[in-house]
């Protein structure tokens, strides 16, 4: 008994003594912050400020990282000024503490916002100016912007500006540009880092640099290698492009029993030989049959073309008919109106929109990436779609390459996926809380509940740990399956759908080891340049995550 109070004595003082541990580096930390002239208003303390959790939860977008045991950050710096990015590298040195830097939030795997070890955040969504010049033909963008302010600002000021990024108008510039940024006008203009022609970062000694002052190998290394690894990236200055007063826009899908085969076989084949103005998108999905109620497959086929109707009704025609595209299917509207046609917003929804920066339904998800260099085989198909049927909570999506992104070389950024590859392939699983799928009940339609079939939701009687690790299982499986069809040594992937399961970085003896495991697959060639640039801008490796550039061992 008396050894067993012991125990317990010393466990509890132990858990208090670790909790003090954390407070005088937290308060040190602060203090340091304060001295450098961060106000207290703008730093959210776990414990202590009420909006901590409000804050933090703001920009969750993966609520697998909304969780009780979810490892908080220690505080949040809700910077406002650029002198709060150098406070908080320069305190965050001092004391041996990681930093992670969030602009939307948007990580699929929440490592701006999320680490396994002691941490604080550096929220930039106060830093958002998009200043455009039309004249110029550019635009001064600040890393805390999302998309769909870059765009309303842009159309804004120009019916014949554009410029190439994503379609998921809530996601935050900073990651977006620094990982490649890819969107529906990237067979005409190649990704969003292809368009980036300078760039205010504040590097590891917390120095403000643009890139005549932090070089062409720093410069190069931030347009699609990810910024995390090398400093907090403030702002860039991005060209715009043109695009015609009006574009063209439809949406259209067909199932098993509309000689579904035979029309994706043929759109594979041609999607990424298209002319250059044409981006149509693929996605595959479970549905249930409108005649038998039973799950079928689904292939919803999404289209932006910049030019006419008419010429668009001829190129898929000539090219693509088994899809038997009407006139009646497509609308002519600005390019900036099509960014919410594409993201599923009817005509006619108002352009204010875009400035919308919460995220229309939150879900756990785990997405992961492929490249197609070859075409799959009908007998393929057949199996993916039965494979598909069986799992049913998956999702396909195929986004054609070719056109200028066949003729951007491999090494002129570190995004290496150019040349030869047809398609670059997403794999999404989304499920739902069953707790809060209870507590909506009142609020949703009713005999029967209505549901979507892809964001299913099994009553699988086990705990939230038991029910994401389903999921990912099932995403893991779908992925698996797809083997024999994609990219091969390495078996490619896209850096911006970020994969824990391509490896993690323990940031130990081994680190550049474990760094080229998943390294390899997002940069091929290009990482070794990465690596050693990480290890001239960022020697001592302050700029970390579970999935960063490595530095070189015995530097």
């Amino acid at each position: 008994m008396l050894k067993i109070s012991i125990f317990i004595f010393v466990t509890i003082l132990a858990t208090i003594c670790q909790s003090n541990g954390h407070n005088t580096i937290e308060n040190a930390i602060i203090k340091c912050l304060n001295n450098h002239q961060v106000p207290s208003s703008l730093i959210f303390e776990q414990g202590i400020n009420s909006s901590f959790s409000m804050v933090l939860q703001a920009y969750i977008r993966n609520l697998r990282f909304n969780t009780s045991t979810t490892r908080k950050p220690l505080f949040i710096v809700t910077a406002t000024n650029v002198s709060h990015i150098q406070a908080s590298i320069l305190c965050a040195k001092e004391h041996g503490i990681q930093i992670k830097v969030r602009s939307g939030g948007h990580d699929f795997e929440g490592l701006s916002y999320v680490s396994i070890v002691p941490f604080f955040v550096v929220d930039m969504f106060n830093l958002r100016s998009v200043d455009v010049d039309v004249e110029n033909e550019t635009a001064w963008v600040q890393a805390g912007a999302i998309l769909g302010e870059v765009y309303y600002k842009i159309g804004n000021k120009s019916k014949t500006l554009g410029f190439p990024a994503g379609v998921c108008t809530t996601v935050g510039v900073g990651g977006h540009f620094a990982g490649g940024g890819y969107g529906n006008m990237m067979r005409k203009y190649g990704l969003s880092s292809d368009n980036i022609i300078d760039a205010i970062i504040v590097d590891v000694n917390g120095r403000i640099l643009d890139r005549k002052t932090m070089g062409e190998d720093l410069f190069w290394a931030i347009r699609g290698g990810g910024g995390a690894s090398f400093c907090v990236i403030v702002s860039y200055k991005i060209k715009l492009v043109h695009v015609p007063e009006k574009v063209t826009v439809f949406r259209v899908s067909r199932t098993l029993d509309q000689n579904l085969t035979d029309i994706v076989d043929q759109y594979l084949h041609v999607a990424p030989h298209l002319d250059h103005d044409a981006f149509i998108r693929l996605t595959l999905n479970v549905t249930n049959s409108t005649q038998t109620g039973l799950p079928t497959n689904r292939a919803t086929f999404r289209c932006l073309f910049l030019g006419d109707t008419q010429s668009l009704l001829s190129l898929v025609s000539q090219n693509f008919p088994l899809l038997g595209l009407q006139k009646v299917d497509c609308l002519e509207m600005s390019w900036v109106e099509s960014l919410l046609f594409y993201y599923d917003f009817a005509k006619g929804t108002p352009l204010e929109t875009l400035l919308n920066r919460q995220v229309f339904s939150l879900y756990y998800f785990k997405n992961k990436s492929d490249y197609l260099k070859d075409t799959i085989p009908k007998h393929g198909l057949e199996g993916i779609f039965k494979k598909m049927i069986d799992l049913q909570t998956l999702v396909i999506v195929f986004n054609p390459y070719g056109g200028r992104m066949a003729e951007i070389p491999a090494n002129a950024t570190p995004f290496p996926h150019r040349a030869g590859n047809l398609f670059k392939l997403e794999y999404q699983c989304y499920w739902v809380n069953e707790k809060l799928y209870s507590y909506m009940t009142p609020f949703v339609s009713k005999n029967p509940r209505e549901a979507f079939l892809n964001y299913r939701d099994l009553d699988l009687g086990i705990n939230h740990q038991g029910r994401t690790k389903h999921f990912i299982k099932l995403s893991r499986e779908l992925y698996s399956y797809m083997t024999p069809f994609v990219s091969k040594n390495p078996r490619e992937a896209f850096l911006n759908y970020r994969d824990l399961d391509l490896g993690i970085n323990h940031q130990g003896l081994n680190s550049c080891v474990e760094g080229q495991k998943y390294g390899i697959k997002y940069f091929k060639g290009n990482f070794n340049r990465l690596v050693k640039i990480k290890t001239m801008v960022d020697p001592h490796n302050f700029f970390r995550n579970e999935q960063t550039i490595p530095t070189l061992p015995h530097h």
